[in-house]
């Protein structure tokens, strides 16, 4: 197994080595790793293809030290040092892409590209915001029950197999570690909206047109305001993590996406 020490955190991360162009993938809340599996498998044969564990959720060792996106970030750029790339093309899912929008702030010149999946921009909708925070402190003080994680897998996979493996993974997670501070980041994080002109590089969009969580018109403000969005791919029937629900759909235009860079 491979791990990293970074910013105080043991990271865990896979890698698929090869002399390829290097992407690096970071996965969306509640999820691991491995929700990229199926894209690894797809890009492997031409990319190298690097995964990894964000704080409070996988096998990394996480502090349980409040954090924000921006500290992701810095994660995920000391992630390329650690492994001596000087520049990726960096993508996410949900808030795999709220940190990879700010890797890109942070360091423009280590990101040749972005990919976003299922992400955005800005806040989170205060509509929705107390009924997260029930969520939040339910699973604080009870754990994944079956209503609870029923209900967050539907938000985020909605397919009745896949809920069952993930539903099975959280239950295996440390209450606190994933769900306090990690929660509190992703409930309580800024607003980059304004900044999304300065970033400059190619990047493209997928977002799942039946995704509970973030309406697809938070991903076309996404697309319109970046300097260089190629493309907004409408993932038909796709959830919240439309990459893993709907891979058939997301391979193929990623591929051509990074074979023309």
């Amino acid at each position: 197994m491979s791990y990293a020490d970074i910013n105080g955190q043991r990271i865990r991360f896979d890698d698929t080595g090869g002399d390829g162009p290097p992407v690096i993938l970071a996965h969306g809340f509640l999820m691991d790793r491995t929700m990229f599996a199926p894209q690894v498998s797809a890009l492997a044969g031409e990319f190298r293809v690097i995964t990894w564990d964000e704080r409070g959720f996988g096998e990394t060792e996480f502090d349980g030290k409040p954090f924000t996106y921006w500290d992701s970030a810095g994660d995920c750029l000391g992630l390329l040092d650690h492994l001596d790339i000087q520049q990726a093309v960096v993508g996410g899912m949900s808030q795999g892409g709220f940190l990879s929008l700010r890797a890109a702030l942070l360091a423009p010149e280590r990101v040749r590209a972005l990919v976003l999946i299922d992400t955005q921009a800005g806040t989170e909708d205060p509509e929705r915001l107390p009924q997260y925070r029930q969520m939040q402190q339910t699973w604080l003080e009870v754990g994944p029950v079956d209503e609870l994680a029923n209900t967050i897998a539907n938000l985020i996979l909605g397919d009745p197999e896949l809920n069952a493996q993930w539903i099975a993974k959280w239950r295996e997670l440390d209450r606190d570690r994933t769900m306090k501070e990690p929660g509190d980041c992703l409930l309580g994080r800024d607003d980059i909206t304004d900044r999304l002109g300065e970033i400059t590089c190619p990047a493209i969009v997928f977002h799942g047109t039946a995704d509970q969580s973030i309406e697809m018109e938070r991903a076309e403000s996404l697309c319109k305001g970046l300097a260089d969005c190629r493309a907004l791919v409408r993932v038909e029937g796709g959830t919240h993590a439309a990459n893993l629900t709907h891979p058939d759909q997301v391979n193929g235009p990623l591929l051509e996406f990074l074979r023309s860079l």
